[in-house]
């Protein structure tokens, strides 16, 4: 959990005149009591009413409320029209959360926002495009991407070519409708883009560390010196 997570949570715990321990707290946020002592002083160090001790407990003067969200009218469309392209055109897990993000949204802007984003114009239709297999395979390769696992794909190319890869992914582009991994392919020893909707198979291998010349900023750095070089799958 991140650190401003957790220090929104406590403040959550705290609402309503109850009275809890930095144990406590600390077993429901699966941290130590030490940590809960350094956020509490965070907490009240930034005017947040808490009082207590170590040792009897912490608790919250009523009628103290977190301030709500303010955005602008372009940031309030911006993150609208995202979530709901999201929503479209993501992954299965990806489009539940963007459904959740709008929700959230709605539900903690004053009410001239709310307004706001309910009359936002942009929407997004995912077409029959987005399947059940590819909205899997955008989630499980989103996945692989954030903890650094390799992956075994089996991989068409625009000729019907099929290849076997093993492949250390980056990230997901999107293109409008067409989904790409950007990965250091161990095959070509080098980095290739590879459609998803292309992809027969996808197989989880082990974790690989990072190496220097096959990162992503080492990818950006490639595309600045060569933008015309093709770096598809082949």
């Amino acid at each position: 959990m991140r650190r401003a997570d957790r220090l929104f949570q406590i403040v959550q715990y705290l609402r309503g005149g109850r009275l809890l321990t930095a144990a406590t707290l600390a077993e429901r946020l699966e941290v130590t009591p030490r940590t809960i002592y350094r956020d509490i002083a965070d907490l009240i160090g930034s005017g947040v009413p808490i009082e207590g001790e170590a040792g009897v407990g912490y608790v919250m003067r009523e009628g103290y409320d977190l301030p709500p969200l303010m955005f602008t009218h372009d940031e309030i469309v911006a993150l609208v029209a995202g979530a709901r392209m999201i929503r479209a055109w993501g992954g299965a897990s990806m489009a539940a959360s963007a459904e959740e993000a709008l929700i959230k949204i709605e539900t903690v802007l004053p009410d001239d926002a709310r307004a706001r984003a309910n009359r936002v114009a942009v929407h997004a239709m995912g077409g029959d495009t987005m399947t059940d297999d590819l909205r899997a395979q955008l989630d499980r390769i989103e996945a692989a991407s954030e903890a650094r696992v390799r992956l075994a794909i089996s991989y068409a190319d625009e000729q019907q070519n099929q290849t076997e890869r093993i492949v250390r992914p980056l990230g997901l582009w999107f293109w409008g409708k067409v989904w790409t991994l950007v990965a250091w392919c161990e095959l070509r020893q080098g980095f290739r883009m590879f459609r998803i909707d292309r992809m027969a198979s996808i197989e989880n291998l082990d974790v690989f560390r990072p190496e220097k010349g096959q990162s992503l900023r080492d990818f950006f750095a490639s595309m600045d010196r060569n933008p015309r070089r093709d770096r598809s799958g082949a």
